[in-house]
């Protein structure tokens, strides 16, 4: 007998509905829900990963312990014993620091991730916490943080309403949005012209998107923060400025304008390869649209001025008055989790926020300053090679592959190599997890609840769905939650039998403690005990969603508001629950200390002077290397699910023609590729879809190590561009890795 289940999709931002097909414990088929209040069924090819990780033969399903050099099964009491055998004593000798943690990509999609990883890195006290985040998206979080008062802070173009939009760095058609929680972004985007908007697309490869696009400009690599500096100088040197009712709200404005004036067009055209005259129209139609919107991703971040450019992003939408405003960038508001939705924001000079503050610890090797709690993954194989006090001796790593996902990639390969300790909770042995003493399993997706806490808070509407568990978790499998929570428990010295429903309810008690000290929250004054009965009997991530939903902007305030949002009424809707467009936000969204947008911040005035000595640069005629998105992968974490991969070889080396020729190369031939950091060899794909001087290698591949257990990865391996990627190389405000712009040479073979 078949039954239909819903849920939200977890393979990637766009959080779209799914319709699952069972029988039995079989996922029979996995199709769009044409009922869900989000995506109206869109779905893209990752949906179908639902049913083929659960049915891969290489997903760990038990422990591994590593006897005699060899990672063999054991018992679940085998494992924690074995980590409460060895960890401890680390933490006893050399100090809490001397333990790292490394936090994948999938934690992000994943509720008991959310939830539970902060309370493991809370217990450890490491300053040694490392995340995708830096190789990834951290500029963009350092520049909200510093201009709105919240790392989650982003501005997301409301692509629903706007007139015209900008786009920089991203390539939404292929990777689904990213900081843009937008299901079926093709059809918003051609919704967009067909009302007659305009979509105008910078980017240093003719994307899909770009082709999608009404207007498509080349640009050279890592120029982007030039281009959006010439832009603001147009603005305020035309009279083109108009902030609207953001003039009362903002700071910064003068110095911003004075900060512009070296970056005319004429000035920067010759550095990011758009003309002045482009760049001046440019400038007039952002202006002149009714509605309008600059948005920028992932290639406007994974460079050397990242968070410059994240700034200047919203510096134009401020000086517009396109912030906060229908059709502009706006400020979503999340029904659950949202830092910048707490409590109530207090009128007058002040505000109430605490804003963000950066660099409370550095990392030990190189001096780099911490961002948000951690520290850039690039700084990770350094502070395990290098002797000394406070040097990491061991690395528990959670749904991450840093082997493969992150710069000096063999360099950090070898390192880990040498780490007294490895502990990996992961679904996969990969290219990280080999090197793993203990490797804990996960459930699958379609065992676990789901809601997407982050996403939430980047999307183009306020939704609420969450998604309960398709079959219950496999018998002799723990959920992730408790996994976590029995890591937290070896970490903090209660050994590895401690009561794991007594810790639950501490992180509950603790939850709930943080959510009634915010001034104005809807909790505060209330007693806890009776708060924490009426979550009864939730347990684990259901409770702690349970807590946040109550509390939460469209909660129910535990009886306050009798038609609020519960968890309760989210079971009842499995379609999600719709919670409107969004709305305007400004005051009340911002928590930096003047309560006011700071368009100046200290730290990214301070880091312009590097810009401006970057116009005097020339180009010597070399190449540069750049990453891409791809639709049927996220990152590096679907590869082993056999239809996602099948086909013609993915992992290639796109470069011009004209480039093709000078170089000797053929289309289906290879190519070595090698830069300060390593080499690689890689086949070639000429294509007019690349500017001239640059090539593409998409990130995430290279699956060939010894010791991993992916069989279908291992048929599709291609190269891993991280090793051409130079850990030394770090946008110095974000510590995020540089990705784009490497310079490299480029030969046949």
């Amino acid at each position: 007998m078949t039954e239909l289940h819903y849920r939200t999709c977890p393979f990637c931002e766009a959080t779209c509905g799914l319709e699952v097909e069972t029988s039995g414990r079989e996922v029979v088929s996995v199709r769009g829900d044409a009922r869900d209040v989000f995506s109206h069924g869109y779905i893209c090819p990752k949906a179908t990963g639902l049913k083929h990780l659960d049915e891969d033969p290489d997903r760990l399903r038990i422990p591994l312990v590593r006897r005699a050099g060899e990672l063999v099964e054991a018992t679940w009491e085998e494992a924690f014993a074995e980590i409460d055998r060895r960890l401890p004593p680390i933490l006893a000798e050399h100090g809490r620091h001397a333990v790292a943690v490394y936090l994948g990509n999938p934690n992000v999609h994943n509720m008991s991730g959310s939830l539970y990883t902060t309370v493991l890195v809370r217990a450890l006290g490491s300053h040694n916490v490392y995340s995708a985040s830096t190789v990834d998206q951290m500029p963009k979080q350092v520049s909200a943080g510093l201009m709105f008062g919240t790392m989650l802070s982003v501005p997301i173009p409301d692509v629903d309403r706007t007139d015209y939009l900008l786009m920089l760095g991203a390539n939404p058609l292929v990777s689904n949005g990213s900081l843009l929680t937008a299901p079926d972004i093709r059809g918003r985007l051609r919704a967009l012209r067909e009302r007659g908007g305009r979509l105008v697309v910078v980017d240093p490869v003719r994307t899909r998107t770009a082709q999608a696009a009404d207007e498509h400009h080349f640009i050279r690599p890592g120029t982007d923060a030039l281009l959006l500096f010439a832009l603001v100088n147009v603005l305020v040197t035309d009279g083109l400025t108009d902030l609207g009712r953001l003039s009362e709200h903002t700071n910064g404005v003068a110095e911003v304008a004075q900060l512009a004036g070296d970056f005319t067009p004429e000035a920067v055209a010759p550095a990011c390869g758009i003309d002045a005259a482009t760049i001046r129209r440019l400038a007039g139609e952002l202006a002149a649209a009714p509605r309008a919107a600059v948005y920028g991703r992932i290639g406007s971040c994974t460079q050397e001025f990242g968070t410059l450019a994240s700034w200047l992003v919203d510096v134009i939408n401020v000086l517009t008055g396109n912030l906060d405003r229908d059709g502009g960038a706006m400020f979503p508001l999340a029904a659950a989790g949202q830092r910048n939705a707490q409590g109530r924001r207090a009128q007058g000079p002040g505000g109430r926020g605490k804003g963000v503050r950066f660099g409370r610890w550095t990392s030990r090797v190189r001096g780099v300053p911490e961002t948000f709690g951690e520290l850039p993954v690039a700084c990770l194989a350094e502070e395990i090679e290098t002797p000394g006090d406070g040097q990491v001796r061991a690395l528990v790593t959670i749904a991450g592959n840093p082997a493969l996902s992150t710069p000096d990639a063999e360099r950090l390969d070898r390192a880990l190599h040498g780490l007294e300790f490895v502990v990996s909770v992961d679904i996969y042995l990969n290219e990280t997890t080999r090197h793993a003493d203990v490797v804990l399993p996960v459930p699958p997706p379609s065992q676990r609840s789901h809601y997407d806490l982050a996403f939430g808070q980047l999307a183009v509407r306020n939704v609420a769905n969450y998604s309960p568990p398709i079959f219950p978790v496999a018998d002799g499998m723990l959920d992730e939650w408790q996994t976590l929570l029995r890591l937290t428990a070896i970490v903090a010295g209660q050994g590895p039998d401690a009561d794991l429903a007594a810790l639950d309810e501490f992180v509950a008690k603790t939850l709930l403690g943080m959510e009634q000290s915010v001034a104005g929250s809807p909790v505060a004054g209330r007693d806890a005990g009776e708060l924490l009965a009426a979550l009864a009997p939730r347990t684990g991530p259901e409770r702690l969603l349970d807590l946040l939903l109550r509390a939460g902007p469209y909660g129910d305030h535990f009886g306050a508001r009798p038609d609020g949002l519960t968890l309760g009424v989210l079971e009842t809707n499995p379609h999600g629950v719709d919670l409107g467009p969004l709305r305007p936000r400004i005051p009340e969204v911002l928590r930096t200390p003047s309560g006011r947008i700071e368009l100046a911040p200290e730290p990214i005035v301070a880091d312009v002077p590097r810009l401006l000595a970057a116009l005097s640069r020339r180009s010597n005629g070399g190449m540069v290397l750049i990453g891409r998105r791809q639709l049927r992968s996220n990152n590096s974490w679907m590869h082993n699910l056999g239809p996602l991969v099948r086909g013609r070889d993915q992992c290639t080396m796109q470069v011009h023609p004209d480039d093709a020729v000078r170089l000797g190369l053929a289309d289906g031939g290879h190519a070595v590729v090698t830069s300060k950091a390593g080499s690689v060899r890689v086949p070639v794909e000429v294509t007019e879809d690349i500017m001239t001087g640059v090539v593409s290698i998409p990130h995430g591949w290279g699956h060939h190590a010894a010791g991993a257990k992916m069989a279908v990865a291992a048929e599709h391996p291609g190269v891993n561009t991280n090793v051409l990627a130079d850990g030394s190389q770090l946008d110095p405000l974000s510590g995020n890795a540089v990705l784009n712009g490497i310079p490299v040479e480029v030969a046949a073979v």
